[in-house]
Parts: structure tokens; sequence; C-alpha cells
């Protein structure tokens, strides 16, 4: 049995981790309303991932990436824009970013980059599926509205854990992310990108509700901010 750390850092930053490698996805710190943790005391992550350009999804990518010396995984296009921002090219994985479909292998870990349907100033919005060592595979969307093709992903994947925004107007609302979580197969869920501003959805109540309707054996970690969970597998 493997055990795994899921920590929620607010709006769509997290670190899934287990021993000898963690990941760290949309490290929005600075400015982030919603944690009072600072980027400078996480523990050192292992690779740092980026859904988009976006300043609330890039966050402190650049410096964590800098300070640690790892890897930033990220589209093409947005890879070269975050070089020009002061990324250290070396630190661009794959030299130059990888795309959707496309699949790298970092240790014994595999990250697949998928579709994502949002905005980007740079390259195109993208979600991840990440089978960590172990075997333990967890889906983050990204920022996106609901798509059909969602419903392809179990057909290649056996998704443990799914991060999925939850807080309409910029993404998926509570009733698409449920209905998304049926798409998906997956066994548990934790909703994202709520809460972080007034405009965004406040809480988690109306999606559990509809997630009961669409994916009633789907378990929900309804997560606090900055909490860290322990899953085995």
């Amino acid at each position: 049995m493997t055990q795994y750390t899921v920590q929620w850092f607010g709006h769509s930053n997290f670190m899934v981790a287990t021993e000898g490698f963690r990941v760290l996805i949309d490290p929005f710190f600075d400015g982030n309303p919603s944690t009072k943790q600072s980027w400078i005391n996480i523990s050192p992550p292992d690779l740092v991932l980026v859904t988009h350009d976006h300043g609330d999804h890039v966050g402190n990518a650049i410096e964590i990436c800098a300070k640690y010396g790892v890897k930033l995984g990220c589209v093409v296009g947005t890879g070269k824009a975050l070089v020009q921002r002061g990324l250290p090219k070396e630190l661009l994985l794959n030299g130059n970013g990888f795309n959707i479909g496309g699949t790298l292998t970092i240790g014994s870990a595999k990250v697949t980059m998928t579709q994502a349907f949002h905005s980007s100033d740079s390259g195109v919005p993208v979600g991840y599926i990440v089978e960590m060592p172990g075997g333990l595979t967890w889906y983050h969307a990204g920022d996106t509205g609901i798509f059909s093709s969602m419903e392809l992903f179990p057909q290649l994947y056996s998704i443990d854990l799914a991060l999925l925004p939850i807080g309409g107007v910029y993404t998926m609302c509570p009733k698409q992310a449920a209905l998304a979580c049926r798409l998906l197969q997956c066994k548990s869920v934790i909703p994202m990108h709520w809460g972080t501003f007034p405009v965004l959805e406040q809480n988690t109540d109306t999606f559990r509700k509809h997630l009961a309707n669409n994916a009633p054996t789907c378990h929900t970690y309804d997560m606090k901010l900055d909490e860290m969970i322990e899953i085995d597998y």
C-alpha cells in the first residue's frame, strides 16, 4: 500500500505527494486570498505544472522552479511566454513544453496533457492526468467548461481522484462539474476554484446535491483551505 497526501492551497492550487515525488499544480500563493501559506514555506516540489497563463494559475511558478531547480510543465507557447517572463529555459519540461494528448515520463510518474475549454493569452488552456508512483491516478481539469469527450478518459485511465472547478462564471458550475464526475467515472473528487473571489460559487453545497444525483458512488473530499488529506492506495 502506498500513501499519498493532497494539500489544497485554495483556488486551483494543489500539492499531490507521495514518498520521493511531489507535484505542485497552479501554484497561486501571492495575492491568493484563499491561503495563509507562503510559497517560500511549502515543501520543495519535484515537478510544477501550470494549466494556463492566467495570473491566478501561473502564480509563483517561476519563482518556485528557480528556487528549487525543478522542471515546469506546460503547453507549448505558454512555455515560451514563461521563459520570456524569467523562467530559466533549462527548467522548462521537454525543452519547450508539450501538448494535448502528449505523455511525458518524470521518474516513475507519467503526466498526460488533456484539453480544456477556457481562455489563455499564450498557448491553450489544458488539464493533466497524472499517474503517480505506486499507481494513484489523478486528473486536474484546469479552468474548463464541461465537454463530452471527458467520457473517453475512463477508457484510457482509471481516475482515482478528480480535481474539478465548480465556481461558475469562468469555469464549470456545480451542476456541470457533477455531471463531469459521471462522465469521468472518477472514484473521488475535490471541488476547486470556488470561494476565492466574490463572483465565484461560495460553498460546495450545490455541487454535493448535484453529485448525489449524477455520480452517487463518487466520494467527495470537501476540503478546507490549506487542509492536507491522506489517501492510501
